[in-house]
């Protein structure tokens, strides 16, 4: 059986998208912190590693990247998971003043948290902030998690579909120690830094512009080495065995203080 570790309580989005992701049996084995998970897989206690990176609400999990640029671990998959927030707890919604949730969930529900006027308190996971609530039992005190956490620690729904979008979709990395093969429609995920001077991030975009490669994403992150210089990620189609991206990867290379291949992998599409 396939081991995946994950973020979080049992109930978590990110165990979600671990089952959604693999079709066969899994065992998903949960962690309390990201650098946890990538930790136990590149220890191999467990094969695969499931990393929320980036939301079509919020944006960037800034931690995931960061920690992807330190892993020795390959991105071998990604996923589109849709998130559907609900408020759980004992209480009914004219009752709740506070409400808790990781804080990518409440910035997700900023708008119904703002319209009920509700303080907000930071937990570490959704699923997490399910037993906290079941733990206080106060009717004044609810959450932000999915109705499968409700579920399991059997903790009633209060509403439904209370994020700012219901259009929600997390993009989760797939990481192992492994990598993938050519599929035919693949997208490669790799970091890089560059000299602080005209042009420089130009002639790397350019090598992009020549080969016909299309750019899904690009983001500049602090290098939390030296103030104000950054690394960039960058998504593009195709696959690094690929001859034409492996001649484009080179040339790249020659214009860049460092590069590393975070991986390619077959390219999702939202279910």
């Amino acid at each position: 059986m396939i081991s995946v570790s994950f973020q979080g309580e049992r109930g978590a989005y990110s165990e979600a998208a671990a089952r959604s992701f693999f079709t066969e049996n899994i065992e998903t084995v949960p962690f309390a912190t990201f650098a946890e998970v990538l930790e136990n897989t590149s220890k191999d206690k467990t094969e695969y590693s499931v990393l929320p990176v980036e939301n079509s609400l919020e944006g960037s999990v800034g931690e995931s990247y960061d920690l992807l640029y330190s892993t020795s671990l390959n991105a071998t998959g990604e996923i589109y998971h849709r998130i559907e927030h609900c408020l759980i707890g004992i209480g009914e919604i004219n009752e709740v003043d506070t409400v808790y949730s990781h804080p990518q969930a409440l910035g997700q529900c900023r708008k119904f948290i703002e319209e009920h006027k509700m303080k907000t308190i930071p937990a570490y996971d959704t699923a997490g902030s399910v037993k906290i609530i079941k733990e206080l039992n106060k009717k004044n005190c609810a959450c932000i998690a999915s109705k499968t956490a409700s579920l399991i620690y059997e903790v009633p729904i209060i509403a439904e579909n209370i994020a700012n979008n219901l259009n929600n979709y997390t993009r989760f990395l797939i990481l192992s120690k492994k990598e993938s093969e050519i599929s035919g429609n693949d997208k490669t995920s790799i970091i890089f830094s560059i000299k602080h001077e005209p042009g420089s991030l130009y002639r790397i975009i350019e090598n992009f512009h020549k080969n016909n490669v299309n750019l899904t994403k690009i983001e500049s992150r602090p290098t939390r080495t030296n103030t104000w210089e950054y690394n960039f990620y960058v998504d593009f189609e195709g696959h690094q065995k690929d001859s034409k991206i492996l001649e484009m990867l080179e040339k790249i290379k020659q214009d860049t203080l460092f590069l590393k291949v975070l991986g390619s992998y077959p390219s999702a599409k939202l279910s």
